[in-house]
């Protein structure tokens, strides 16, 4: 059987690289060696590796602050092959559907600005990585106004299963916006290291069975999972498997795929997000759950959508979002009475502190779920 007659599994992985804006040049420099310069020459190397990175860009001004401009060329080069596509998000990676919508605007804006600056033209991002994949529907405005043209969420927002051969669409204000749901089984095995190569390709491969024809699957992960949180994965999984890929492309046994499958499996091939709106039609309209990758289903039964940022009964959040909202509002009225020269340089210098200390991290570390010890 041929693999027009039995279609293909796309696969859709994503990256998200963040560093906060706290983050000490020691940890960025250990994280730079571990993780960026390793992950970017994988790709380099390795053509027919495609996939979709979000770099926040307080981590892509970092890099470029800090001295590791080659970095930054080597992800441009990517996004220059084409290999690569970068996403949209906020650039402070602040939890979107938590703060107002014109700071949602906002922080879209300064992300596209200062990595369109550093990145180049490559930097021309269709799709929306919301931080932390916390969704909303408070968010969707700004994302359509900001020129956004899907976005990805965890596979827990989706209100019920989604088809993997037509790309779901969410209503926003003036349009529709296409909606990529992640496989978050799939993604959560590769992160805790709860599979490897062989065992990745062949459930690629079963989930391609649920569907006759062309099937998409996407996984994401944190990029720092490979090689800083776990040693050599982005060599021992990531290699291993776009070079079985990359073997089945150039020729293989018409008896055995890579993994040890059987020749009349689906093909496997990496590509971008956006690469599947070429390949797939606009599906059905749904409604997203309100969530984040790290909502449970018991989360949600509960009713607490974002629980590691704004959780039921946290006193400390509760407390750091009046905190914040009063900083807002403080800022705006701010903008309002700074007539003079002086009293205009204050508020600039406000207001990017304001935008710095919209970051999740200080919400993530009083949730207790991490490590907070009350």
């Amino acid at each position: 059987m041929t693999a027009e007659r039995r279609g293909c599994v796309y696969w859709a992985p994503l990256f998200h690289f963040y560093q906060p804006p706290t983050q000490r040049h020691s940890v960025l420099r250990q994280i730079v060696a571990e993780c960026y310069r390793p992950l970017v020459k994988l790709f380099l190397d390795r053509p027919n590796a495609h996939a979709t990175f979000n770099i926040n860009a307080v981590l892509t001004e970092m890099l470029d602050e800090h001295g590791y401009g080659d970095v930054l060329e080597g992800l441009r080069e990517l996004g220059r092959q084409g290999r690569v596509e970068f996403t949209g998000s906020a650039k402070y990676h602040a939890i979107l559907p938590l703060i107002p919508a014109e700071e949602q605007r906002r922080q879209m804006r300064l992300n596209l600005e200062t990595n369109r600056r550093l990145l180049g033209e490559a930097y021309a991002p269709q799709g929306l990585f919301p931080p932390e994949m916390c969704y909303g529907p408070e968010m969707l405005e700004a994302a359509e106004s900001t020129g956004h043209r899907w976005l990805i969420l965890s596979g827990v927002a989706s209100s019920g299963p989604w088809p993997m051969n037509v790309v779901q669409q969410v209503q926003a204000h003036d349009g529709r916006l296409s909606v990529f749901f992640r496989d978050d089984v799939l993604s959560n095995l590769v992160s805790f290291r709860k599979t490897d190569a062989p065992d990745f390709l062949r459930r690629l491969r079963d989930l391609g069975n649920y569907h006759p024809g062309d099937v998409y699957v996407v996984t994401a992960q944190d990029a720092e999972t490979f090689g800083h949180h776990i040693k050599d994965w982005e060599v021992d999984f990531l290699g291993w498997v776009f070079q079985e890929l990359g073997a089945l492309l150039n020729g293989l046994s018409s008896e055995e795929e890579p993994g040890g499958q059987p020749g009349n499996g689906k093909p496997i091939r990496a590509v971008t997000i956006s690469q599947l709106l070429e390949h797939f039609p606009a599906g059905p309209v749904v409604e997203p759950v309100a969530s984040s990758w790290s909502t449970s289903a018991d989360d949600l039964k509960s009713g607490d959508p974002y629980p590691l940022w704004s959780a039921l009964g946290n006193r400390l959040h509760a407390l750091l979002w009046e905190h914040l909202e009063l900083v807002v509002e403080l800022t705006i009225a701010a903008l309002a009475l700074a007539v003079k020269q002086q009293g205009r340089l204050l508020y600039k210098e406000a207001r990017a502190n304001l935008d710095e200390a919209l970051h999740s991290d200080q919400f993530w570390w009083a949730s207790r779920r991490p490590m907070w010890n009350a």
